[in-house]
């Protein structure tokens, strides 16, 4: 195998590797369970608010929207909090060989 080829095959190799930590920070599942749970959360939370009276007796009083929504939205923002405070580390480099 020429010199040349094998620099190419290098280069490519750690493009991939580039792309591929890129992606994994991209659609790491912290991301996406605390943005779904921030998103339903906010839903649900609306949804508390505006119940009727007739909604809160159904439920004896508890507004269990209110109380499910900001418990959700809570835990999205853990989520969305653990992973800006704990990054994804990117794979570390190998040392190029001469």
């Amino acid at each position: 195998m020429s010199d040349q080829h094998k620099s190419d095959l290098h280069d490519e190799v750690s493009e991939l590797e580039r792309k591929s930590a890129t992606a994994a920070r991209l659609f790491d599942i912290r991301r996406i369970i605390g943005g779904l749970f921030v998103v339903y959360g906010i839903i649900v939370s609306i949804a508390g608010i505006t119940a009727s009276d007739a909604d809160l007796k159904k439920a004896e009083d508890i507004n269990i929207n209110l109380w499910t929504g900001l418990g959700m939205l809570a835990l999205g923002l853990f989520f969305l909090g653990w992973l800006w405070l704990r990054p994804t580390a990117a794979p570390a480099e190998e040392p190029a060989d001469d």
